[in-house]
């Protein structure tokens, strides 16, 4: 899994305060602003949201319900640059997330296969119909034959309960 964002933020808010640019000129609101723009926007952390929802279908499958969990609870928190950077984009994410992706949390809870496999394809339609609705349509979401992380032991026998708080 690549955490995109976090190398990021890091890289750029070194860059930033090492070149001194940031702390030596400019008024709070400058160096504000230039930190605001050294973090992703929606994109980056996106990018990550779809490889945890990917993983997730695979967890779920190999019985991984800790795993499924944990990736639901790491794709949910991969966007929080957004609350500073888009904030409206992000209060859709998070109206989704907190509505329309309730059913899939639900079956990783219930560990079942059956009610996550159907809420899964439900979500991918849900995550096209937004990104249609944000002008990109152009972004199609499919289900992946194999995860986007193939480091991971996917048929590992947990409860959704075991992910630390």
């Amino acid at each position: 899994m690549k955490h995109i964002f976090s190398s990021t933020f890091i890289v750029g808010s070194l860059m930033l305060i090492s070149s001194g640019q940031v702390m030596a000129e400019g008024d709070t609101q400058t160096q504000i602003d230039a930190i605001k723009g050294a973090l992703p926007k929606f994109a980056v952390p996106m990018r990550e949201v779809g490889d945890r929802f990917q993983n997730m279908y695979f967890a779920a499958k190999g019985g991984n319900w800790a795993l499924a969990a944990y990736m639901s609870k790491y794709m949910d928190k991969a966007l929080n640059p957004a609350k500073v950077t888009k904030p409206e984009e992000y209060m859709t994410w998070r109206k989704f997330y907190d509505g329309g992706f309730v059913p899939v949390n639900t079956a990783i809870q219930a560990k079942d296969m059956k009610a996550f496999d159907a809420a899964f394809k439900e979500t991918i339609t849900k995550c096209n119909n937004c990104h249609a609705m944000m002008d990109y349509g152009f972004i199609q979401v499919v289900k992946q034959d194999k995860p986007a992380d193939v480091g991971i032991e996917y048929k590992l026998s947990s409860e959704p309960g075991a992910v630390p708080k």
